[in-house]
């Protein structure tokens, strides 16, 4: 006997309202069934749905097939797929954390869905803004983190900072020695310069007393012939 889960209607004219039942599916809508499972106040706002999950798993393990409507209300309740994960061989813990997930995502889907334009917006606006603050909290943590160094690494840039102004001195020093060196050595070549004059002067007058004895010589030389 092929089983579906399907709407009974009830209730009078113009107020609906559906028992979920499990019957055979030839049975007409308003006919026979098997078992009663729950109830659907589509008029409710939200839409109303209570129903026998228990009884509802067993149905869909034993292979029973639901109505477009009654799929639809069995997959927002999580039902589908607890029997589709016990199925699979997960765990009964497994199964109803994914089904508790699962309805709060479904919850939130038509929340949004019910609000108005203007509403979504200024939830969406109130999203960004505590997304904000999240980050501007989170950066300032860091640079807290940051600003609180420990003595070891205090000490340590204080040691290098140390070092570092010694080698800025001994850069310092460095000209004042090179410009020594250069005083230094202009004086050297001053004094070579002088001396290579004296030695010149000196050359210059010896020449000078040599060309003196020539003439000399040569006076002395005319005046014997003279004689």
């Amino acid at each position: 006997m092929p089983v579906t889960l399907r709407l009974r209607r009830l209730g009078r004219r113009k107020v609906p309202a559906y028992s979920i039942v499990a019957t055979d599916s030839r049975n007409p809508r308003d006919g026979r069934y098997i078992e009663d499972l729950g109830r659907y106040y589509p008029l409710d706002q939200p839409a109303r749905v209570e129903i026998d999950e228990e009884r509802a798993r067993y149905w869909l393990e034993q292979g029973a097939q639901p109505s477009d409507t009654v799929r639809s209300l069995l997959s927002k309740k999580g039902l589908l797929l607890a029997t589709h994960l016990k199925k699979t061989g997960h765990a009964e813990y497994q199964i109803e954390e994914a089904v508790e997930e699962h309805r709060e995502a479904v919850a939130e889907r038509d929340e949004d869905f019910q609000m108005t334009a203007k509403e979504r917006r200024r939830r969406a606006l109130e999203r960004e803004r505590q997304r904000v603050k999240e980050l501007e909290e989170q950066e300032s943590e860091e640079e807290q983190e940051e600003d609180a160094e420990s003595p070891d690494e205090a000490e340590a840039d204080a040691q290098d900072d140390a070092a570092e102004a010694e080698a800025d001195a001994a850069d310092a020093e460095e000209p004042e020695a090179t410009a020594d060196e250069a005083g230094e050595a202009e004086a050297d070549a001053n004094e070579a310069e002088a001396e290579a004059a004296d030695a010149e002067s000196e050359a210059e007058t010896d020449e000078d007393a040599e060309a003196s004895d020539d003439e000399a010589t040569d006076e002395e030389t005319d005046t014997d012939e003279q004689k």
